[in-house]
């Protein structure tokens, strides 16, 4: 259960009534002081009739704010949700303190409260980034990007994903194919007492659009961690029906499908579109600033994302 949707829609409820019992009992009272007004008072104008007709008391602000909350209660729930990237695990595409901007109706509309889908509008895409309830513990919002599509045979070895695509016959499986992986240049991620890990930043495609991914060639694989899927050799998975599987940009700093398995459908909450804004907090110890205040706007990152 989403603890902020029900809020919502407790709020939407409680207004709405409010709104409903002011508009039928309460306006028409002040409809018909105002046309009384009007008819005895000759300075009574505009202005007094708009103070006039505001709602009072508290059932009156409460109705006043039932089309402010309905509108968030909508957007909110159907056509775009804000979230916050709190880690590196998507680095280099997405950084820790990056707000980004997820639309909730790109693979269907959805229950509000429960995420069930109520009506299917698309299919998730290999190399959507999407934002979904954590398997493991579903009150938790993850972000990754769409590697595994249903009935793909995934394998991931030195560094490297392979990919046999999903066929109807095993007679006419294709062998798995890997994903086009090409060095493009070098990353440097400070690691804290003036350390900095060198990564190497890739160009990978998953899609019809490559996107960039970190991998650090000293990291181990953490074979041993992974996710072992019954019937299937290690560190190879396929894809159940309704679920998929999901993998960080940050290869080596990532806890992913390679982990703790696949993503159900009616966990997806959406596909992310864009970052409508980034902060950075790398306040040092010796500033005035508190570490939870933004230290700088990162105005470059602002727009769509790959």
């Amino acid at each position: 259960m989403n603890t902020f949707s029900l809020i919502l829609v407790i709020a939407t409820i409680i207004t709405g009534i409010a709104w409903i019992y002011d508009w039928r009992y309460r306006r028409p009272q002040r409809l018909a002081q105002c046309a009384q007004l009007a008819q005895s008072d000759p300075t009574f104008n505009r202005k007094k009739r708009r103070a006039l007709m505001e709602p009072t008391g508290l059932l009156g602000q409460l109705a006043s704010l039932f089309p402010i909350i309905l509108l968030v209660f909508v957007f909110r729930s159907f056509i775009i949700e804000p979230f916050r990237i709190p880690s590196g695990s998507m680095m280099p595409t997405l950084l820790s303190g990056d707000f980004i901007a997820v639309t909730k109706w790109s693979y269907g509309i959805k229950n509000p409260l429960t995420n069930a889908t109520w009506i299917r509008t698309d299919e998730p895409q290999r190399g959507d980034v999407i934002v979904f309830k954590y398997p493991e513990d579903p009150k938790v919002d993850y972000i990754k990007r769409v590697v595994g599509l249903p009935g793909d045979e995934i394998t991931y070895r030195n560094k490297q994903i392979y990919i046999r695509r999903a066929c109807s016959g095993s007679d006419n499986c294709p062998a798995p194919q890997p994903v086009p992986l090409q060095q493009v240049g070098t990353y440097s991620i400070s690691e804290g007492l003036g350390f900095a890990e060198n990564y190497v930043l890739a160009s990978e495609q998953l899609g019809q659009e490559p996107h960039l991914t970190l991998i650090n060639p000293r990291a181990p694989e953490f074979l041993a961690h992974y996710y072992r899927q019954d019937g299937e050799y290690l560190a190879t998975w396929t894809v159940p029906e309704d679920h998929y599987f999901v993998m960080g940009d940050n290869r080596d700093n990532s806890r992913d499908s390679r982990f703790w398995g696949f993503v159900p459908r009616d966990y997806i909450i959406g596909r992310t579109v864009g970052i409508w804004l980034s902060l950075e907090f790398e306040n040092d110890d010796g500033s005035i600033l508190p570490a939870w205040l933004p230290s700088a706007i990162r105005f470059e990152r602002l727009g769509g994302i790959d």
